[in-house]
C-alpha cells in the first residue's frame, strides 16, 4: 500500500478480492477505493456482491455497469493490447475495469493468486473426486459414462440440476453444471494426475485435430509427495497464473497506464501457503477454508456463501449476435486453408452448433478468433 500516487483495489466481492481489501481497509485511516464492473446481464453479474462487501467494509466504492456496445469496442484493441494470441475472455472486463480504476487512482491491488495457493478453484475439488473414482474403474466402462454425460446438451443438464442448487450451502453450489459434467467427460480417459489437469484446463482436447502439427509436449509436471489437489495447485501455480492471470491483467492494466500489485504472491505468503496443510486449504468440499476464516473476521459468512462466478462475459450470445459478421470474416474457410494454421474443419463444425443452440462453444471459439484476430493485425 505504499506510494506516492493514489491508491486502490479491485473488488469483485470474491474471496480473494475482498480479504485484500479487508486487510487494506483495517490497516488504513481513509477509505478505500475499490472498483467493480457490473453487466446487465444477471448470471455475470458480481457487482450486487461486490457493493455489499464495500459497504460493510465502508470503502469508497466506484462500480460501472458496462452497456454490451462498450464491452464489443474493447474486442478489437485485444491483438494490439496482448502483442500475441491471448484469448481469455475475461480479458475483456479486465481491462474495462482497469480503465475504471485509472480515472481515479495510478494503482491497483488485485487478489489474483488467492485460488492457486489457498486451494479455490473448482477443478481442485473435481479432480481430486475425479480421480479417486477413474482409478477404480476400466477404461471401457469409463468410456461409456463419458458417452452418457455427452449425450444431453449443456443446457438440459443445466434444467436438471437447477432445482437442486437452492437445496445447497452456498459453498457447495455449482454455476454452469452442465459445463462441468461434459469437461467431465472429458477427463476419464486420463493416464495419470497430469493428464488429467491437462484435460480439465484444455479448451480442445486434441490440439492436432485443430492446429497443423499441434501437440502438447512438455506439459508441466509436479512430483510425489503432494496429493492430487495440490499437484493441480502447483501446476496451476506454474503455468496457468503466470501465462494467463498475471498476463491477462498486467497488460490490460498497463495499456491504461495503471500499476497493479498482487500481495498474495509476496513470497512469504507463497512460502506460508505451501506450508499448510491440504485440509487446510479444501474442507467439506470447499475451498479457500483458511482464507475464508482470516475474511470471516471482517465480512460476515453469509455476504460470501455462494457460487464461485469468476470474471466472465456473456460471450456466447454475443458471438452469435453483435460479433457474428466478425467470427465470420476470421474464420472464413478459404482464409484459413492460405493461413496453413488452423483446419477450418473443426472450427465451422462447434461454429454451426454454437449459431443452432446446441452447445455453447464460446471458449472454443475465442481461443481461434484471438489468434486469428492477432494474425490478421500483425501479418
Amino acid at each position: 500500500m505504499e506510494a506516492d500516487v493514489p491508491l486502490g483495489a479491485f473488488l469483485s466481492g470474491g474471496i480473494d478480492s475482498s480479504t485484500v481489501v479487508a486487510l487494506m481497509q483495517a490497516q488504513s485511516t481513509r477509505s478505500v477505493n475499490t472498483f467493480t464492473i457490473g453487466f446487465h446481464e444477471g448470471g455475470y453479474n458480481e457487482a450486487d456482491h461486490a457493493k455489499a462487501v464495500a459497504a460493510h467494509l465502508g470503502t469508497s466504492h466506484t462500480e460501472l455497469y458496462i452497456e454490451p456496445a462498450q464491452a464489443l469496442d474493447v474486442i478489437p484493441k485485444l491483438p494490439a493490447l496482448y502483442s500475441e494470441p491471448f484469448a481469455d475472455s475475461s480479458q475483456i472486463p479486465t481491462f474495462l475495469v482497469s480503465q475504471l480504476a485509472r480515472q481515479h487512482v495510478t494503482v491497483a491491488l488485485s487478489g489474483d493468486g488467492g485460488d492457486e495457493l489457498f486451494g479455490g478453484y473448482n477443478r481442485y475439488i473435481l479432480g481430486a473426486s475425479l480421480w479417486r473414482n477413474i482409478e477404480k474403474l476400466p477404461a471401457p466402462l469409463r468410456k461409456a459414462v463419458a458417452v452418457v454425460l455427452l449425450s444431453q446438451p449443456v443446457s438440459r443438464w443445466n434444467r436438471v440440476f437447477q432445482p437442486l442448487q437452492s437445496m445447497l450451502p452456498g459453498g457447495l453450489a455449482q454455476a454452469n453444471v452442465g459445463e462441468k459434467l461434459h469437461k467431465a467427460a472429458g477427463s476419464l480417459a486420463a493416464a495419470d494426475v497430469a493428464a488429467l489437469y491437462e484435460s480439465l484446463v484444455s479448451h480442445w482436447a486434441d490440439p492436432s485435430s485443430l492446429v497443423i502439427g499441434g501437440d502438447t509436449s512438455g506439459r508441466t509436471r509436479v512430483g510425489g509427495g503432494y496429493d492430487v489437489a495440490e499437484q493441480m495447485m502447483a501446476m496451476d501455480t506454474f503455468s496457468y497464473l503466470p501465462d494467463d492471470i498475471l498476463c491477462k491483467v498486467d497488460r490490460a492494466a498497463m495499456g491504461v497506464s495503471l500499476e497493479t500489485r498482487v500481495p498474495m504472491l509476496d513470497h512469504r505468503v507463497v512460502e506460508f501457503a505451501w506450508q499448510l496443510p491440504s485440509n487446510m486449504k479444501i474442507r467439506d468440499g470447499v475451498g479457500k477454508w483458511a482464507l475464508r476464516e482470516v475474511l470471516y473476521r471482517y465480512v460476515p459468512r453469509e455476504l460470501m456463501e455462494r457460487p464461485k462466478m469468476g470474471f466472465a462475459v456473456p460471450l456466447g450470445s454475443w458471438l452469435s449476435g453483435a460479433l457474428r459478421d466478425w467470427v465470420e470474416s476470421l474464420i472464413d474457410p478459404v482464409l484459413m486453408r492460405q493461413q496453413g494454421y488452423i483446419r477450418p474443419e473443426p472450427v465451422r463444425a462447434i461454429w454451426s452448433e454454437h449459431l443452432a443452440g446446441k452447445r455453447n462453444h464460446q471458449d472454443k471459439l475465442w481461443n481461434v478468433l484471438m489468434f486469428q484476430a492477432w494474425l490478421a493485425e500483425h501479418y
